[in-house]
């Protein structure tokens, strides 16, 4: 019964006269009210008169090369740098074995027993952390 009443009222040509009326007079109320009533261009500065771009202080000025944070490094100074890099990686290498890299094998074979292991810890809710005697 509703859709009925629904299409009578806006289907049918006195419903679309009615919506349009109301429509105008709504729109002629806004705006004959609105804010666009008062105008006030004491404020304004016609584009064509201005000077061009002035600088406010603000960043970024373009016009003006940056000034560098720092004294840039010189390449001896790059190469001493990379030396001493050289030399600490060479120290941690020497405490973890000296190899610099890892047993492919030794990996392998973690890798393999890894997931087992944990699942035993989980599924035994067993914590190493917690219990040094826990395996």
């Amino acid at each position: 019964m509703t859709i009925n009443v629904g299409e009578t009222v806006f289907s049918s040509a006195v419903g679309i006269c009615r919506i349009a009326a109301a429509m105008a007079l709504l729109g002629g109320t806004l705006l004959a009210g609105g804010g666009c009533a008062s105008s006030n261009t004491g404020n304004t500065t016609p584009v064509a008169t201005t000077d061009g771009p002035k600088d406010t202080g603000s960043y970024p000025n373009l016009n003006i090369p940056p000034q560098v944070a720092a004294k840039q490094l010189t390449p001896e100074e790059t190469k001493a740098k990379l030396a001493q890099l050289k030399g600490d990686q060479q120290a941690q290498l020497g405490k973890s074995g000296g190899t610099g890299g890892s047993n492919p094998a030794a990996l392998n074979s973690l890798a393999k027993t890894h997931g087992d292991d944990t699942l035993k810890q989980i599924e035994t809710k067993c914590d190493p952390a917690l219990d040094p005697t826990c395996n």
